[in-house]
């Protein structure tokens, strides 16, 4: 069954969810506690469909591969097509926002990155984009270059965000994606994750909160 993206106050979005444009790195401190490289321009990725969940439901992740790791990330629900944006047209297109999890097979990334093959099997698993819902975006009221989120996991803090420490701002950066990659209603974008990022326990309690405007738990 696909994936039907919602919102906080009851709503869903007509169209099934698409496919999920990331991007890597895009927060300095990040990319330097992997000892990666701070990007010029950025590092985008996709992982499909049918590798997002809901995030109430219990994550569950395909142990037996190495260590799972959680990256939090602030979620961009897109509402209208995109195609070689404009600036001034990016704002109306996003329909909501929330939080997911870019659950990354670390070991198994480390091994693709080493032989220099793609990331999609360490990145586009079954299960491993969970979901919030979206709070529905209005641009008078939310700013995306001043949203804070934070992760935490059986009660400790583990990762806290900021978007205004993103090295490419939301709008920049989906102009940017537009450029390469037509966005659909139903597609969702992750802006990147801050530091912090760790292997995911099993039966662990996460707790995970968007600048006030919602709080989620879920369960490893």
């Amino acid at each position: 069954m696909a994936f039907q993206p919602g919102f906080t106050d009851g709503r869903t979005l007509a169209e099934p969810l698409g496919k999920i444009v990331c991007v890597g790195r895009n927060y300095a401190a990040h990319a330097r506690e992997l000892n990666n490289e701070v990007p010029t321009s950025p590092l985008l990725f996709i992982k499909p469909a049918s590798s997002a969940t809901p995030m109430r439901e219990r994550i569950r992740v395909p142990r037996h591969l190495g260590e799972v790791h959680f990256e939090t990330e602030v979620a961009l629900l897109v509402g209208r097509r995109l195609c070689r944006a404009r600036p001034e047209e990016v704002l109306e297109a996003i329909a909501g926002v929330g939080l997911a999890l870019d659950l990354t097979l670390r070991d198994v990334q480390s091994r693709l990155k080493d032989k220099g093959h793609p990331w999609e099997r360490a990145k586009g698993f079954d299960g491993a984009c969970p979901i919030s819902e979206f709070v529905p975006f209005d641009p008078e009221q939310m700013a995306l270059d001043d949203l804070r989120f934070t992760l935490t996991i059986d009660g400790e803090r583990r990762q806290t965000g900021h978007t205004a420490l993103m090295l490419f701002k939301a709008v920049e950066l989906i102009v940017e994606m537009s450029r390469s990659f037509t966005l659909d209603p139903g597609d969702v974008i992750l802006t990147g994750t801050p530091e912090g990022v760790g292997a995911l326990p099993e039966g662990a309690r996460l707790a995970l909160s968007l600048d006030g405007h919602f709080e989620i738990t879920a369960r490893s």
